[in-house]
């Protein structure tokens, strides 16, 4: 007797932050911060970010927040990703750091683009304040001596908050560092409701 497969979860909402290849192997190795933190993931190349099969995880109508380095966002690889994956590009939301790291002499590391992109004309439905920028507090963890650090690659729960009044239900985040209620996760770091793998 064949086994029978369980059917491919679909979602309306999707999130992703992927292991982008340009993200430096290791922070931290200067200026303020003294010490040296390897990254606490594998990164991955972009042709693997696009293999994933994401689309068969989406409605005919579905959003896409797409998290990404700014040099990955400025060449256009994170649109590239988007649509390998079935969405069009058509907004981007700034995540304005008020705690900047350190960057060119002239360009601090003062901000995160996310993508916005859709399949098919999914409904947002907003009625607060513009949505282009926002400065969310930063996550941060306790280190030695209780003394606070940003933790790496962490996103502000006030983000996912936004998704969810932009943004209808059933919630998928992938490449997730945390559980969120209510949202179903793919991640090293959170539970992993799908499988996903190119």
């Amino acid at each position: 007797m064949a086994e029978s497969r369980q059917p491919t979860p679909r979602y309306r909402t999707i999130v992703a932050d992927p292991p982008w290849p340009d993200v430096k192997e290791r922070i931290g190795s200067g200026g303020r911060r003294a010490n040296a933190t390897e990254l606490p993931y594998t990164r991955m190349s972009y042709e693997q970010i696009a293999a994933l099969p994401v689309a068969d995880f989406a409605f005919d109508q579905c959003t896409l927040f797409l998290w990404s380095t700014r040099r990955t966002f400025r060449e256009g690889e994170a649109a590239k990703v988007a649509r390998a994956w079935g969405f069009e590009p058509y907004a981007e939301i700034i995540w304005g750091l008020r705690n900047p790291g350190t960057g060119s002499a002239s360009f601090a590391n003062d901000h995160e683009p996310i993508l916005v992109a859709r399949k098919g004309r999914p409904p947002l439905v907003w009625t607060g304040p513009p949505v282009g920028v926002w400065f969310w507090k930063q996550v941060y963890e306790y280190g030695a001596a209780g003394v606070p650090q940003k933790k790496h690659s962490a996103k502000p729960p006030g983000f996912l908050e936004l998704v969810e009044g932009l943004s209808p239900n059933p919630y998928l985040e992938l490449f997730a560092r945390e559980q969120r209620l209510g949202w179903d996760s793919w991640g090293n770091e959170a539970f992993g409701h799908v499988e996903l793998s190119a």
